[in-house]
């Protein structure tokens, strides 16, 4: 850290006091600090300049002469940017001019204007001001003895009232405070004045954060009581495998948990609709199971039923088998006959 010698309110060396490498020993940074100044200086603009336009000025709303026939060039509006009394066209009008700048770019411009006024000797330190009551007179000789000979900028304490109020009539002298410090007001002035109490000082370094230490485990009868026995698990997928619960009927289990289909039982049986459905049906696949069945005939001995859709399809595919098996019949018996020789035409 860079050391600078500390002085009274007499301008007398006082001991020695060490400024802060990060804030006033760092390269300062120019074109940071023009865009910071720049976008300080134009939030300051009020922005409320206005022209009126044509449709703004009082008047005109008569055309001045008729179209054609006079011989001058066609008008509207005696109120047009060119006329005398006009509106003014492109003028300018209300409007913000303040520039979002990032917090660590506003930070980075102001330690740069601090590291430049440090490194010409500008930075001042006082161990305190010592004023009793607001003096004016005494203000100016504290400067004169500090060598102060231009414009200088005194940071002060909010609640040191004597100080501001006996620098306050100097011209010379622009008071501020710590939170109000900028890179504009310091760029502006060519000494810098602190005091002890307000002197920037490194921040203080982050703690680290302890981890939280881990309880032992207890191994009383409340851990005893309180832990859960651990579950057996399967050589395959270290989970037991779930078995399907006989139901009350013969031929038939309850459905699964996980849905899947128990061995050796194929056809869906629900409840709520007291249906079964085969596999290969229309609504199989549809069809939650909440029993499962081996065969038809136990399911329609538990009381279920087929749908009446199927039923039909079923009765009408049995009643199409007799007239195709006659047909089959017929057809194999005429082969036969056409086959066989006749007897009588053998024995001639």
């Amino acid at each position: 850290m860079t050391q600078i010698t500390l002085k009274n309110a007499a301008g007398k060396d006082a001991g020695k006091i060490e400024l802060d490498d990060a804030t006033f020993g760092i390269q300062p940074n120019v074109p940071v600090m023009h865009q910071v100044v720049t976008a300080q200086l134009a939030a300051r603009r009020s922005g409320t300049q206005s022209t009126k336009t044509r449709s703004e000025v009082r008047g005109g709303g008569a055309k001045p002469f008729r179209q054609k026939g006079t011989g001058n060039a066609r008008q509207g509006s005696i109120r047009a940017p060119h006329y005398s009394g006009g509106g003014v066209a492109h003028g300018p009008k209300p409007r913000k001019y303040g520039q979002k700048t990032p917090k660590k770019m506003i930070g980075l411009a102001l330690r740069s204007a601090l590291s430049d006024r440090a490194a010409e000797g500008k930075i001042i330190v006082l161990d305190d001001w010592g004023f009793d009551k607001p003096s004016t007179k005494a203000a100016k000789a504290a400067l004169v003895g500090l060598g102060i000979d231009a414009k200088a900028l005194v940071v002060i304490g909010r609640d040191d009232a004597a100080t501001a109020l006996s620098f306050r009539n100097l011209t010379e002298v622009q008071l501020i405070t710590p939170g109000e410090l900028n890179a504009y007001d310091v760029l502006c002035n060519e000494y810098i004045v602190f005091t002890q109490s307000v002197l920037p000082t490194p921040p203080e370094p982050k703690k680290a954060k302890l981890a939280k230490p881990v309880a032992a485990p207890d191994s009383g009868p409340a851990a005893v009581r309180s832990a859960k026995p651990a579950a057996a698990p399967d050589a395959a997928n270290d989970e037991p495998l779930e078995v399907a619960e006989p139901a009350q009927f013969a031929g038939a289990v309850k459905a699964l948990a996980d849905g899947s289909q128990p061995d050796g039982y194929n056809i869906k049986g629900n409840a709520g609709s007291m249906l079964y459905h085969v596999p290969g049906s229309s609504f199989y696949s549809r069809t939650k199971a909440e029993m499962w069945f081996d065969t038809e005939e136990n399911a329609e001995a538990a009381g279920f039923s087929k749908p009446a859709s199927q039923q039909k399809a079923q009765d009408a595919g049995a009643a199409e088998e007799p007239s195709a098996s006659d047909e089959s019949d017929g057809g194999s018996g005429q082969s036969e006959a056409e086959a066989s020789p006749d007897p009588q035409k053998d024995s001639e």
